[in-house]
């Protein structure tokens, strides 16, 4: 039988949700066990398959022009696609910055913040990716399945990763719904 594939990436966010899914432990043997581990920001590989993969986990929110990349190329590569903690899911932290607008964080972070140098300027450069409002994942693509928590409790983490990879969609409610 062939191992369901599993890639993972993160977008906006601040890369707990991947430690919380290091924080499985011992399991994580156990899940890849069952599953080929592809691409994720703790493997080599950093995109999914062309030829596509069973479950793709996005975390954090989106973002800037980048993100938008990422979730468009995970959707489009994945059967199954999972919001992988609260930024994913509703925006999270980073959605914050939706209350002052873009380019007045951009302005306080890079011009008038009172540690930065005399004529700091906000980077413009066509290869940097353009900001946006922060967007939870499925204002930009289809979700499959919502993994709130901030981070997500490892438990709930290797209980979503071992339905999915024994090819069952994972009830989120009760007590795998940790709202922290």
């Amino acid at each position: 039988m062939t191992k369901p594939k599993i890639s993972s990436d993160w977008m906006a966010g601040c890369s707990g949700c991947h430690m919380s899914l290091l924080d499985i432990d011992e399991r994580l043997l156990e899940i890849a066990e069952l599953a080929d581990i592809r691409a994720t920001p703790i493997t080599d590989l950093k995109e999914p398959d062309e030829s596509g993969v069973d479950v793709g986990i996005l975390e954090g929110g989106v973002n800037n022009s980048s993100n938008e990349e990422v979730a468009h190329r995970m959707r489009a590569r994945s059967k199954i696609l999972v919001a992988f903690g609260d930024c994913a899911v509703f925006g999270g932290v980073p959605a914050l910055r939706n209350m002052c607008g873009t380019q007045e964080a951009l302005q306080r972070a890079y011009v008038d913040i009172e540690s930065n140098e005399a004529n700091s300027k906000i980077p413009s450069d066509p290869e940097l990716a353009t900001m946006s409002n922060v967007r939870a994942l499925h204002e930009v693509v289809d979700v499959d399945l919502h993994v709130p928590g901030c981070p997500p409790d490892p438990d709930v983490i290797y209980y979503v990763l071992k339905e999915l990879a024994e090819g069952r969609m994972p009830e989120m409610k009760d007590e795998n719904l940790h709202w922290h």
